[in-house]
């Protein structure tokens, strides 16, 4: 059995998991993997599972599949078969009863959050965050029903315009990194009260424009996820492979966002 530490650009894909009709990266990883000789058409190979499910948008570094495989399947082997927005970086040997999903003890999430500091106020964003961090029901903050308690940790830090929120936890339910965030940038920029904090971790099922919608996915990162004895090896030509593919994509962006920069100040100038 191995693992693979697998880093994907989750913006062109509907998500992690396999879904009939649009791209998902796990399509993208098993179409890899039976291109390879590893599984058959419409299967997964043996033993396969993934340590979490990405939501649409939402992109990561350190995502973890495992599965059984023949020792010359490597990170490099993989990345033959998978597009510049997928690659494989590092691997493990695991037991055979190894579940990526099942056995993480920390799973750890960094969500770039536009707050320029005119408009935003790191000291209410902070009080909110530290609310917010420890054991917690958080039914408003997820659309589960169910799993809703958590412990959460981690911090925020000013980069610039951006504030990194880091959180990390053992497990997540759906969404609540996203809508931790909202919650974090509602009260930091002002458009709701501190008391929104005590609303949301209270018994009483905030409803419409009383709830907290997520954040949009894009600036969500899955950096880390960690299994107790397991230490992955890193394989140096898939990591120089991953870091041109994001270092090109990051060009990309850049050039856009100066394109589309150029173009809003002509506009305004008229």
């Amino acid at each position: 059995m191995r693992s693979f530490r697998i880093a994907y650009d989750g913006r062109p894909y509907y998500g992690f998991q396999r879904q009939p009709d649009v791209p998902t990266v796990e399509d993208t990883i098993l179409d890899a993997c039976r291109d390879l000789g590893l599984c058959e058409t419409d299967a997964a190979p043996p033993g396969y599972a993934a340590a979490g499910r990405t939501d649409a948008g939402v992109s990561a570094l350190a995502q973890t599949v495992a599965f059984e495989c023949p020792d010359w399947c490597t990170p490099r082997a993989l990345n033959s078969e998978l597009p510049g927005t997928v690659r494989a970086w590092a691997a493990a040997d695991v037991p055979d009863d190894f579940h990526a999903r099942h056995r993480p003890n920390r799973r750890e999430y960094v969500y770039d959050l536009y707050a320029p500091a005119e408009t935003f106020d790191d000291e209410r964003a902070a009080i909110v965050f530290d609310a917010l961090r420890g054991e917690h029901d958080f039914h408003n903050l997820t659309p589960d029903e169910h799993g809703t308690t958590r412990t959460v940790d981690g911090d925020l830090t000013r980069d610039g315009e951006f504030l990194l929120v880091r959180v990390e936890a053992g497990g997540f339910a759906r969404e609540l990194v996203r809508r931790l965030v909202s919650l974090v940038q509602a009260v930091g920029s002002g458009a709701a009260p501190m008391s929104k904090v005590d609303d949301v971790l209270g018994p009483t099922h905030l409803k419409g424009p009383d709830g907290v919608p997520p954040a949009r996915p894009t600036p969500l990162v899955l950096t880390a996820v960690e299994y107790p004895g397991i230490e992955f090896g890193i394989d140096p030509d898939a990591a120089a492979s991953a870091v041109d593919a994001f270092r090109e994509r990051a060009l990309a962006d850049r050039i856009g966002w100066r394109v589309g920069s150029r173009i809003c100040r002509g506009i305004d100038a008229k």
